[in-house]
């Protein structure tokens, strides 16, 4: 592409590359070895979240050089930079796992601040970790200058007694061993095979959720978020993706051209029919929110009702994201979509082509199970679901993927955080039939609102993963399988009916018809929210402490800002 398309007078580079007032800045720019070439062209920021944190970040440095050289091929100057993340995995289970979801704004605002502050004029974003994924494609829409997002792909399975595991097998292991069901030796051996290679965990958790979302949404090149990290062949979408971008550049195609509602309803699609995780239910809310559009959890969940779990990947079906790939990856679970008249087939892309258009040629194929057709579903409601009620006046949402039986009742067992319910859990100090409620785990109350797979896992592990249920303000991590529900709203901070639980109260959930009930009597009710008392939390300074004071519903993403509707200027147009 010849440099000459672009007009720099009307792209944010001007302020810090054009003129005699940027001779400074051009200073700058030629200490780092740039040519007047270079410094003449459009500027593109190329974010990742590289670091030696977890597995899942530790390609993207190799991927965002290969992005650099499609921008470079492409007429733009590429400038690499990044920023933070917190991976669940290492952060389960403690006080660290309050971080993770207020690592998706930091991720978010850190990403916007480093655009802003070098007015650079396009974003290619590469993710790998839960939050990173949601967080860069809030930037996107966010600062609304054409970007491109790319997933740095999924884990390899590790193979133990010649089966598939992943890291959910480990969490379960934990509890098998707290029940003396395992040796020392055995989880030692578990670990150590669990994750054999760079990525992202590798069934349908948060992390390849939002990746396939990212496809659905029409962020990501169709075929990006399927090959697993360690395949080469990854580097052909970099490549493809910094190209891309600059494509969308010459055509000033925007995120807020590509995020619409109709999008929006797509990437719900894809998750309902993936099985995919609860936490879409948060991230999908907040993306609309930076574009100003009203997707809240209740109208995510109107989609999931009406789509078919098509996808049989773990955690409650058979396969990981690397049998997902083989099988045509996203790419086919769209095209089975679209061909049984779900996916709206008009939006646009970053590819510069609708959806229908990409997946002109992109077939089911009939050699493989991981992917079903929509007419025989596995199921006919997708493998998430909302739910309402006296207990979740503003919703609360719950993965049935790959289970039996939708209806559960029976006595509260109440925590007031997620440390005094594990330690019921190992301890053995759990009854059958009893509905485990976590409290105080919500965005503001955690803060941060944890996930909860260390103690979900060790409930499987001991064989009680179908003989209790479990019922939180806080989250539930994407490999959670089991009667899981999450995000009940209004959280118990902000004095929401399940801070008015007791011990025995008979809770009612019923996932075929959307609901969960407290049945204790209205009036008992208020009086017990006449005594009750705000709980302080123990982080009273720092991000923490910053987080809870912005943080808003659970319902409507979590999020920390007004959005895209208290706009007076966009980012792109300064």
């Amino acid at each position: 592409m010849d440099a000459k398309v672009f007009d720099k007078s009307n792209l944010p580079s001007r302020h810090t590359s054009v003129g005699a007032d940027s001779a400074p800045h051009r200073a700058f720019y030629y200490a780092m070895g740039m040519t007047e070439e270079e410094i003449g062209q459009p500027f593109v920021g190329v974010a990742t979240c590289w670091n030696e944190t977890a597995p899942c970040n530790i390609s993207l440095a190799r991927q965002a050089q290969v992005v650099k050289s499609g921008v470079k091929a492409a007429a733009g100057t590429p400038r690499e930079f990044t920023t933070i993340t917190v991976t669940d995995g290492i952060a389960m289970g403690h006080q660290g796992m309050k971080s993770s979801l207020v690592s998706r704004e930091i991720i978010a605002d850190s990403v916007e601040v480093t655009m802003r502050g070098h007015c650079y004029d396009a974003l290619v974003g590469v993710a790998g970790c839960d939050k990173s994924l949601p967080g860069m494609m809030m930037a996107m829409v966010r600062l609304n200058v054409p970007s491109v997002f790319m997933y740095g792909g999924s884990i390899l399975p590790g193979k133990y007694k010649g089966k598939d595991i992943t890291i959910q097998d480990v969490f379960e292991a934990v509890g098998q061993h707290a029940s003396g069901e395992m040796s020392d030796q055995e989880l030692h051996d578990i670990e150590c095979a669990a994750c054999p290679s760079a990525g992202s965990c590798g069934g349908q958790f948060t992390a390849n959720t939002m990746a396939c979302v990212s496809e659905a949404i029409g962020l990501a090149l169709p075929g990006s978020a399927g090959a697993p990290a360690p395949y080469e062949s990854r580097d052909a979408y970099a490549e493809a993706s910094g190209r891309a971008v600059m494509n969308l550049l010459a055509k000033n195609i925007r995120p807020r051209d590509i995020v619409t509602r109709k999008a929006l309803e797509n990437a719900a699609m894809i998750v309902a029919a993936s099985g995919g995780s609860t936490n879409a239910g948060l991230h999908l809310p907040a993306i609309a929110h930076e574009v100003g559009i009203d997707f809240d959890l209740a109208d995510v969940c109107e989609i999931f009702k009406k789509t078919p779990y098509i996808a049989d990947l773990k955690p409650g079906g058979r396969y990981v994201a690397k049998d997902l790939y083989e099988a045509g990856g996203v790419p086919a679970m769209m095209r089975a979509l679209l061909d049984g008249g779900f996916l709206h087939g008009d939006c646009l892309t970053v590819t510069g082509r609708t959806i229908a258009e990409n997946l002109a040629d992109v077939s089911l194929s009939p050699d493989q199970d991981v992917i079903r057709p929509v007419s025989n579903p596995i199921t006919t409601t997708g493998g998430v679901v909302g739910l309402n009620g006296s207990l979740a006046p503003e919703g609360a949402i719950v993965k049935v993927a790959g289970m039996d039986n939708l209806v559960f009742s029976g006595p509260a067992r109440v925590f007031e955080c997620e440390e005094d319910a594990y330690a019921a859990v190992t301890n053995l100090q759990i009854n059958e039939g009893e509905i485990i409620v976590i409290r105080y785990e919500g965005p503001k109350g955690g803060p941060g609102m944890r996930e909860m797979l260390s103690t979900t896992s060790a409930l499987y592990g001991l064989g009680m993963g179908d003989k209790v249920a479990l019922v939180t303000d806080g989250r539930f991590s994407g490999a959670t399988r089991g009667f899981c529900i999450g995000h009940v709203g209004p959280e118990a901070a902000v004095g929401g009916p399940i801070a008015l639980v007791n011990d025995g109260d008979i809770i009612h959930i019923d996932a075929n018809t959307g609901r969960l009930d407290l049945d204790v009597p209205a009036a008992e009710l208020e009086n017990r929210r006449a005594a009750w008392k705000p709980r302080q939390h123990d982080y009273q300074s720092g991000a923490l402490w910053k987080y809870a004071q912005t943080v808003g519903a659970t319902v409507n993403g979590a999020v920390t800002h007004p959005g895209g509707k208290a706009e007076t200027h966009v980012y792109a147009d300064i």
